[in-house]
């Protein structure tokens, strides 16, 4: 499972990233949605201590670092460690990039971080529980996690048809085939859950959940609209029905 997915990133990370053009002039939840500068979901984070997970490119981590917080990012990518370590050194931030899978934070210490953040990464995972669990017990007391996702319900209509093609109940293991444009064929794996099972997740795991967002933010939203996958994934017309991104924030009380 995490080979399929390691494999993938490392083959992808390149074009992604010139492709997806992420800033670092604030962290970024998804398509489609405002980003941190406006939502202020984590409040004032200079001299808090912040783990990304799924940290890709690094570009949250790095925003986060430029406002004074001390980071560290997890990524199974190799590639992508690659290129946020030079994005960093580009932006003269100092920020600790951990070559690792995020369904194993063992590493990491107990009641350590005041943040857990993690944009559009956990559906690279089969078992959220596990994670969530392992969030809760690196994050400090009152510390929060805050993460989005692809949204359930978006998943469910075909972005070209706009017609209802796939059964939001039919959840686990999700494998496509792309055929990239040099004809190269390669496996796509992610995970398909339900928001109740995000959400109850979160309850099993000790969380108190404060908000959950669906955001539609459809103006200046160039660096996903600008290339052609993007607007192939993600036109306009299906967004303003159904908003591709989910947000939850969640809190440790205990």
């Amino acid at each position: 499972m995490t080979k399929e997915i390691e494999k993938w990133w490392n083959e992808v990370s390149s074009g992604y990233q010139k492709d997806a053009q992420i800033h670092t002039r604030s962290a970024h939840y998804g398509p489609y949605a405002p980003d941190e500068n406006k939502l202020k979901l984590l409040g004032t984070v200079r001299g808090k201590k912040i783990i990304e997970i799924g940290c890709g490119g690094g570009q949250c981590s790095i925003v986060f670092a430029k406002q004074g917080a001390k980071c560290t990012g997890i990524d199974i990518s190799v590639e992508q460690l690659k290129f946020a370590e030079k994005l960093a050194k580009r932006n003269k931030v100092k920020v600790k990039f951990v070559h690792g899978i995020f369904q194993d934070l063992n590493q990491f210490k107990s009641n350590s971080y005041d943040i857990v953040f993690s944009a559009f990464a956990l559906l690279y995972s089969s078992d959220i529980l596990s994670i969530f669990k392992q969030v809760y017990r690196i994050l400090k007391k009152n510390g929060i996690f805050v993460f989005s996702l692809n949204h359930p319900f978006y998943d469910t209509v075909n972005p070209k048809t706009f017609k209802i093609e796939n059964r939001y109940f039919k959840t686990g293991k999700h494998i496509e085939i792309e055929t990239w444009p040099d004809g190269t064929k390669h496996k796509f794996v992610m995970y398909k859950r339900k928001v109740s099972d995000i959400f109850n997740a979160l309850v099993k795991s000790k969380f108190f959940v404060e908000k959950i967002i669906e955001p539609l933010y459809v103006k200046k939203q160039k660096a996903w609209r600008v290339k052609k996958i993007w607007k192939e994934i993600y036109p306009e017309k299906l967004v303003k029905l159904i908003g591709p991104t989910i947000i939850f924030k969640a809190k440790k009380i205990k």
